[in-house]
């Protein structure tokens, strides 16, 4: 576990969080600018000297109460900022060499572990090239890169894309998935976009105003009504499962969960992975509407049988949390539908109402 317990003190912020994170896989710290989000990152590095305690893995990088404080450079970690702030002058094998000389372990099995890395990351024919001759795509993996060249035993990324356009932001995305999968290193994930969060991340933890406003699974809080993730525009859920068919004449993918019952699944957006693969997709609530009974006939490739579980009304539009129900899963798939007000009162729902969810593929990436 990566634990901290952290308070600072400014004239115009507070910082008081308590976290206790996953040993595994990436955390997202996701909140508006100037909730605090950078100065935990930076208070769990040890940048920035805030009251409290830190332990990873039983490993204790600071405790106020025993005088004990870790510097930077001696703890296992990696940072990673916006800019990929690599050495111009240095080639980027150079510069990868850089980060394992700073682990202290230039052992065989690490030269290995920073091949592996090069490869995660695609970055083998970029090797002999300088940082000014690279996008900004590219630079940012060799930042990553060089970061994991260090051999740290926790990655730290504050808001890695924030400075790449939606191009080299599509362009990077499928590496840091493909991290996410074959390493087992705990990411702490800066972003202020919840498509990333939605995209990358496991565990999700909202912050505002210097406090933690909730903390737990990604798919769990997403789907939660009370939040204000679920007030904004692009709110929405996240649904694990996997690959069940592909149909490559239409540009399809259907997926559905392990042990599914009644032929629960979803048709989305071609995707790359084979048949029992694991993949996410991502469900917009205002692309989800209901109906009382099921459709036929209809050009909407995903009607879902689903149980309301709350309705939360708003001036113009009522949002809907629901429960796909018969998918045969330990975790139930959970989705949000927005919809108008009027819709809402002109089907007299209820929580507990047995509806269908209509999603069209189209939608579905």
């Amino acid at each position: 576990m990566i634990e901290a317990a952290l308070r600072l003190q400014r004239p115009d912020f507070r910082l008081d969080v308590a976290l206790a994170l996953p040993p595994r896989g990436v955390t997202a710290l996701v909140g508006p600018s100037g909730c605090g989000k950078t100065t935990v990152l930076r208070a769990l590095a040890g940048l920035e000297r805030a009251a409290g305690r830190v332990v990873l893995d039983g490993e204790v990088w600071q405790d106020d109460a025993a005088q004990r404080f870790v510097a930077t450079h001696r703890r296992a970690l990696g940072y990673v900022i916006q800019e990929a702030a690599l050495f111009p002058h240095l080639d980027v094998r150079a510069n990868l060499n850089y980060g394992r000389r700073r682990s202290g372990n230039v052992a065989q099995a690490q030269t290995i572990a920073l091949d592996a890395v090069v490869e995660l990351l695609g970055l083998g024919h970029l090797q002999a090239r300088r940082p000014a001759t690279l996008s900004g795509g590219e630079r940012q993996r060799v930042a990553i890169a060089r970061a994991l060249a260090t051999s740290p035993r926790l990655l730290l990324m504050d808001e890695p894309l924030a400075a790449l356009d939606a191009a080299r932001k599509a362009e990077i995305l499928p590496y840091l998935e493909r991290l996410h999968r074959e390493l087992a290193l705990p990411v702490v994930y800066v972003t202020h976009a919840i498509d990333e969060a939605a995209r990358l991340a496991d565990h999700l933890v909202l912050m505002r105003d210097g406090q933690v406003e909730a903390a737990g699974p990604l798919a769990q809080l997403l789907a939660r009504t009370d939040l204000p993730l679920s007030r904004q525009d692009d709110a929405g859920t996240v649904i694990e499962a996997s690959v069940v068919e592909h149909d490559p004449v239409h540009g399809m993918t259907r997926i559905g969960v392990r042990g599914e019952t009644g032929g629960i699944g979803l048709w989305v957006g071609e995707a790359a992975a084979g048949p029992g693969e694991r993949v996410r997709a991502r469900v917009l609530a205002r692309d989800v509407s209901v109906t009382r009974q099921r459709p036929a006939e209809t050009s909407i490739l995903n009607v879902l049988p689903v149980v309301v579980d709350s309705i939360v009304a708003e001036r113009r539009t009522a949002l809907l949390g629901l429960r796909v129900d018969g998918t045969g899963a330990t975790e139930p798939w959970r989705l949000l539908a927005r919809i108008t007000s009027r819709s809402c009162d002109a089907l007299s729902l209820q929580p507990g109402d047995r509806l269908y969810a209509q999603i069209k593929g189209l939608a579905l990436m």
